[in-house]
C-alpha cells in the first residue's frame, strides 16, 4: 500500500510536467490523472498505516487525503464547462497548475517531515496564485496579489514555528537527525521544551490559520472567492481550507503532549476556541452584507471553518469526531456548490445576487441543484453538517456552556442570512427582461454525487468512513506519549 500512497502524489506531479509541455486533449489527460490519484489515494486509504522516510500513512490523515482525491476528480469532471467553452487563452495554463495543486495538497497530506508539509503549502500558494489571476481582469490581478501577499506572511509565520519545533525536538531526540520527522516527533512529544512548543504553536496558528481562513488574516479569501473560476473555488474550499487546519491539528497534537504538565496546558485549546468563534461570528454577520455571490459563500467558508477550529479547541474525542465530519462534509458540499455557483453565474452574466432571481423558473434544473447546497451550507437536515454542528454543540453545551451558547448564536445569524440571500435567488420572481447569458448547460451529475455524500453522512453513515472518522478521532484525543 506505501505504492498507492506514492502513487497518489506523483501521478498529480507528473501530469503537472505532461500538461505543461502538451497541449493537446488537455481535459482528457487532466481528468485521467485525476481519476488514477483518487485511486491511489483510496487504495491507500483501505490499507494498513505506513511510516517511511518521506510518506507515512496514519488514522489521522487518510479521511483528509480520501476527501482531497475524490474532490479533485469530481472537480476535474466539470473543468471543461469553465474553460473550453468560455475559449479562455490561458486554459493551457490552467491544467497544468490544477495538478500542480493537487499535488502539493496530497504532499502536505501523506508527507512523514513537518518541512516537507510546510514546503508542499507554499508551493499551493504559489500555484493558485496565478489560477486566482486567471481571469486577467484588475479586480483579478488585485485578488491574487493580496492573496499572495496575506498567504506569504501568514505561511513565513508557520515557517518561523516549523523551525522552533525542529528547534525543541533537537534538543530531545537521540538522534537530531529525526527533529523533523512526524513518527519521531509524536513518540517524544512529552520530552519537547514546553515553552519553546508554546511559541511555535501559536505563530502555526497564525499561519497556517491565515491559511484556513481564520480572523484576522481572513481578507485574502472573499477577494480571491470573487475574482476566482468556479473549479479553483471548489478546490480552495474543498481541499486547501481542510489541508490548513490538518497542519495546525498536528502541531497542536505535540504542543498537547509537550504542555500535559504545564500550568498552561489548556492555552492551545482556548486560542482555538477564540479564533474558531472569533471567525465563526464575523463572518455571519457579515454575510448578511454580501451582495456578490461568490464573496457570500466566501464567507460561508470562514464560518464553517470557524465552527470546525472551535471544535478542535474543545478537545473531547465527540467534538473532535464532529471536526472531521464537519470538514468532511463542507468540502463535499462547498466543492458541489461552487461548480453550481459558476455554472449560475455564468447563465445569469452576473454575480450579483440583486441581479440573480427566480432560478426555478429560468431554468429549474441549475435551481433546485443550487438549493439544495445552499440547504446543505446553512446545515439544514438531512445533510451531513446538521449532524456535525449538532454534535458539536452537544459537546460544547456539556463542557462549556456559555461558549455553546455564543456559537449557537452565530450559527443562528448564520443561518438567517443564507436563507434571507438564497430565498429570493431561487424562489423570487424573475424580472420580465431576464435571459440567460448563455443556452450552454453543465453536467450536474458530479456536484448532485458530492451532495448525495453528504446526505449519506447526515442520515446513516457508512460503516467504513465511520471507522475512518473514529480511528482519526481516538487517534487526535489520546494524549501522545
Amino acid at each position: 500500500m506505501a505504492m498507492s500512497l506514492w502513487l497518489a502524489v506523483l501521478i498529480p506531479g507528473a501530469a503537472a510536467i505532461l500538461l505543461a509541455f502538451h497541449r493537446q486533449h488537455q481535459a482528457q489527460i487532466n481528468l485521467w490523472a485525476s481519476a488514477l490519484a483518487c485511486i491511489a489515494a483510496l487504495l491507500a486509504v483501505l490499507g494498513p498505516a505506513h511510516a517511511g522516510t518521506v510518506l507515512m500513512l496514519d488514522a489521522i490523515n487518510k479521511p483528509f487525503l480520501l476527501t482531497t482525491g475524490f474532490i479533485t476528480l469530481t472537480v476535474a469532471l466539470s473543468c471543461p464547462y469553465f474553460l473550453e467553452p468560455a475559449g479562455k487563452g490561458g486554459a493551457a495554463l490552467f491544467y497544468p497548475l490544477f495538478q500542480a495543486f493537487s499535488c502539493t495538497m496530497q504532499l502536505a497530506l501523506a508527507c512523514s517531515n513537518i518541512g516537507i508539509l510546510w514546503v508542499a503549502l507554499e508551493g499551493a500558494t504559489l500555484a493558485t496564485v496565478l489560477l486566482v489571476a486567471f481571469n486577467r481582469t484588475p479586480q483579478a490581478v488585485e485578488a491574487a496579489w493580496k492573496y499572495f501577499v496575506l498567504c506569504g506572511v501568514g505561511i513565513a509565520q508557520a515557517l518561523f514555528g516549523t523551525v522552533l519545533v525542529a528547534f525543541a525536538a533537537h534538543q530531545a531526540l537521540d538522534d537530531p537527525q529525526q527533529a523533523m520527522n512526524w513518527p519521531a516527533l509524536h513518540a517524544a512529544a512529552s520530552h519537547l521544551d514546553p515553552t519553546v512548543m508554546g511559541i511555535a504553536f501559536v505563530f502555526c496558528l497564525v499561519g497556517y490559520g491565515t491559511k484556513a481562513g481564520l480572523v484576522p488574516l481572513h481578507q485574502w479569501l472573499p477577494d480571491a472567492y470573487s475574482a476566482a473560476i468556479a473549479p479553483l473555488l471548489a478546490m480552495l474550499s474543498g481541499t486547501l481550507l481542510n489541508v490548513a487546519l490538518y497542519a495546525l491539528l498536528r502541531i497542536k497534537m505535540l504542543t498537547d503532549a509537550a504542555l500535559a504538565t504545564s500550568a498552561s496546558h489548556d492555552i492551545p485549546n482556548m486560542l482555538l476556541l477564540a479564533f474558531g468563534l472569533a471567525s465563526t461570528l464575523l463572518a455571519a454577520l457579515l454575510l448578511l452584507r454580501q451582495r456578490d455571490i461568490k464573496r457570500l459563500f466566501g464567507y460561508s467558508s470562514i464560518e464553517h471553518m470557524g465552527i470546525a477550529t472551535f471544535a478542535l479547541g474543545l478537545g473531547t474525542p465527540l467534538a473532535t469526531f464532529a471536526a472531521l465530519l464537519h470538514l468532511l462534509c463542507h468540502g463535499l458540499g462547498k466543492a458541489a456548490l461552487f461548480i453550481i455557483v459558476g455554472a449560475v453565474t455564468r447563465k445569469a452574466g452576473s454575480r450579483s445576487t440583486e441581479r440573480i432571481r427566480g432560478l426555478l423558473h429560468l431554468d429549474p434544473r441549475l435551481g433546485w441543484a443550487f438549493m439544495a447546497a445552499a440547504a446543505a451550507m446553512a446545515g439544514l437536515p438531512p445533510f451531513g453538517l446538521f449532524v456535525s454542528e449538532l454534535l458539536i454543540l452537544t459537546s460544547a453545551a456539556a463542557h462549556q456552556p456559555w461558549l455553546a451558547a455564543s456559537l449557537a448564536l452565530c450559527m443562528v445569524i448564520a443561518f438567517a442570512a443564507l436563507l434571507r440571500q438564497v430565498q429570493p435567488m431561487v424562489l423570487g420572481e424573475a424580472p420580465a427582461a431576464t435571459t440567460m447569458q448563455t443556452k450552454e448547460t453543465i453536467a450536474l451529475w458530479p456536484s448532485w454525487l458530492q451532495l448525495g455524500l453528504v446526505v449519506i453522512l447526515g442520515l446513516l453513515m457508512p460503516p467504513p468512513i465511520l471507522h475512518v472518522l473514529q480511528n482519526a478521532a481516538i487517534r487526535i484525543s489520546i494524549p501522545l506519549p
